[in-house]
């Protein structure tokens, strides 16, 4: 997934008015403001509410649902192989999200302050914050990917990570 795919993907969601925040590897390097690796797939995180316009505008693109992993995820794809990994948030009054997770009881949290801005080629996108990013990355084993998006984050904000 190139960042010019991105970037029409996420004008063509903000033209719809549908609230989507880039994460995974394409997040990390919003935050970092800089392409530093290949990524396969967009991370994004959009509205539970607002699945069905996220789902319309991915469709008009040719977007088709390839994978349902609902609560808590789904992807899409597209001719290509272009690949979107959709993540459903529930939104409480003082921002903050959760996200469904494989154990009921214990969902993914979002606090309001992980709802950041980066930026991909110069241009403004949404995004998760570094400390987000590295909520996500604990708790498996990580591949090269990680230890490199892992290894971005340190470098730039100087924040610790547990790879």
């Amino acid at each position: 997934m190139g960042d010019e795919d991105v970037l029409s993907v996420l004008e063509s969601l903000r033209r719809a008015e549908a609230d989507v925040w880039v994460g995974g590897g394409w997040g990390i390097d919003a935050l970092i403001g800089e392409q530093t690796r290949d990524h396969r797939d967009l991370d994004l995180m959009h509205r539970r509410d607002q699945e069905d316009a996220v789902l319309a505008v991915l469709g008009e693109a040719g977007f088709v649902e390839s994978l349902d992993r609902r609560p808590i995820r789904f992807v899409v794809t597209a001719p290509g192989g272009r690949e979107i990994d959709l993540h459903p948030l529930v939104f409480a009054a003082d921002g903050s999200a959760t996200q469904a997770s494989p154990e009921p009881e214990r969902p993914f949290a979002y606090p309001a302050s992980c709802f950041v801005t980066g930026t991909i080629k110069g241009t403004p996108v949404p995004c998760l914050s570094a400390e987000q990013q590295v909520y996500f990355h604990q708790g498996y084993e990580p591949t090269e990917r990680d230890r490199h998006d892992m290894a971005q984050l340190r470098r730039v904000f100087g924040i610790g990570t547990h790879f």
